[in-house]
Formats: C-alpha cells, structure tokens, sequence
C-alpha cells in the first residue's frame, strides 16, 4: 500500500490543542508522558478509578485537570474525555505515549501569530485536514525496538469533526473529513508489570473473539480474516515479528516483544476455540 504525501502540522496556536489522557493503574507511566506535555496549557486526565498513585500523580502537575469516571467501555470513556475538553483540537494519549523531541520541537515551533493569521489558519484547517496521525515507535521497558506491529493512528484532532466507536477490544476513531500526518512520532512505553498486561489481554481477547465471530469474513481486513482461522495467527505473528520486523537483531527486548505479541494471539485463539466448544 503507498502511504500518503504527509500533510504537514500548520496549527499555530498552542493554547488551541487539549491533550487528553485516559488511565487506570498507570502509576509506571504516567509521569513519563505528562512530563511531555508541559507545553499545554491543560491536560485533561481522565481515570477510572485507578487504586495506585497515578492520581496522585496527575494532580502533581500544575497543569493537569483530573477527572473519574466508570470504566464500561474505551470509546465511551474517550467520548466523555472529549466532552472534558474546552478547545476544539484534542491530542488524545494512551498513558504509555512519549512525544518524542521532534514532535515537542513541532509544538514548539506553533509560537503566538497574529489574530488575522490565526483567523487565516484555522480557516484552512477547519476547511480541510480534520485529524493528524502520528506514526509510533515501540519500547520495552525503554529501550527502543527497530520494529513494531503497532499501527500509525490519528491523534490530533478536531473534536466536533471526530468521534470514537468501539471496535472489538478497543476503540477508532470516526473521522469525518481529511486526515493529514505529523512530523514527529510518539514512542508507545508501557512499563507496568507483565502481570498487569496479562489481564489486560484476557479481558481484550474475549471482546476480539466477539467481535470476530460476529462478522462474516468479508466484512473483515485481511488480519482479522486470518485470526479466524486461528491456528495461522500466532505462528504467522511470531515469524514476522521476528525475522521480518527484524526483532532477532533487538537481544532480549525483541524477544520480548515477539513472545508478548504471539501470546496475545494464542490467548485470542483459544478464546475462538472456546467458542466453538460451547456449540
């Protein structure tokens, strides 16, 4: 597939951008990622009731609005995070990105503009790109990998243009209108315990299988087509992990990430054959 020309950040306001972060249990990560967002204005932290010290944290910052809700689902708790928001333009963050220096050097180009600059900017934003992707590198515990399975999303967006819906374990985002790219990239650093992402997976591979059993495979992308069969996915996830992202060459850290990523799809596996036991 030929990716798109990027269509370059030309935002020029800072105070115009809200970040917003979702949490729960993020007490390994969360100063990490707020402490790339000094820049903003306001931070919006919303989470559900964490039992560590991540809002201990978030209120730690002068910057930081904190906020809790019920977890139920991923999109509905984005959805409110985006009603929390008083700017049109969110920067959505899992509690594990990093915004790398190219992208904070972005943010900081954006300096103050005139007012009929300003006008003549976000009159041709709103008139065409409505959300920036980023592309992500990955870490385990901080040391960065030469590849990832990870896909670029949009992060960057208008919020009365854009809502999430969910999509199997986690959530998308419905963009209505043009999506351009960013410069920078964003590093995914998830440093909580294996244990931690363990159950994290169990609950995930349950929605997956919902969701994949009740689409026909027609209606599915291709890597979905091929969880369904599942006995190909963790053997295919683990040999391209490997030696086609190149992760022998990362020592143990890529190790990691290729027997973390072939779990994952062995736990959907049996949570499909699960399944078909039942009927």
């Amino acid at each position: 597939m030929i990716e798109p020309e990027p269509h370059w950040l030309i935002i020029n306001v800072l105070s115009s951008i809200t970040p917003l972060v979702l949490t729960y249990n993020e007490e390994p990560n969360l100063s990490r990622t707020l402490a790339r967002l000094t820049w903003a204005k306001t931070v919006i932290v919303v989470d559900s009731f964490s039992t560590d010290r991540t809002c201990e944290i978030a209120r730690s910052q002068p910057n930081v609005r904190l906020v809790q809700r019920s977890f139920d689902n991923h999109s509905a708790q984005w959805n409110f995070g985006l009603d929390q928001c008083g700017t049109q333009w969110v920067l959505a963050l899992d509690a594990d990105y990093v915004l790398s220096d190219e992208l904070i050097h972005q943010f900081e180009e954006m300096g103050p503009a005139g007012d009929a600059e300003i006008s003549k900017q976000k009159a041709e934003i709103e008139g065409s790109v409505v959300a920036y992707e980023a592309r992500f590198r990955y870490c385990i515990h901080g040391r960065l990998l030469r590849g990832t399975l990870y896909p670029p999303r949009a992060v960057l967006f208008l919020k009365d243009k854009c809502h999430y819906v969910q999509d199997g374990h986690t959530q998308r985002l419905r963009v209505v209108g043009t999506t351009g790219w960013l410069r920078g990239v964003i590093d995914h650093d998830d440093r909580k315990p294996l244990s931690q992402w363990l159950w994290a997976q169990e609950r995930y591979a349950t929605l997956e299988a919902q969701k994949l059993l009740g689409h026909s495979d027609p209606g599915l992308p291709l890597q979905d087509r091929i969880r369904r069969k599942i006995i190909l996915a963790p053997a295919l996830v683990f040999f391209y992990t490997l030696l086609g992202k190149g992760l022998i060459l990362d020592g143990w850290p890529g190790w990691y990430y290729v027997f973390q990523r072939t779990l994952a799809e062995i736990i959907l596996s049996l949570r499909l054959i699960e399944q078909k036991l039942k009927h």
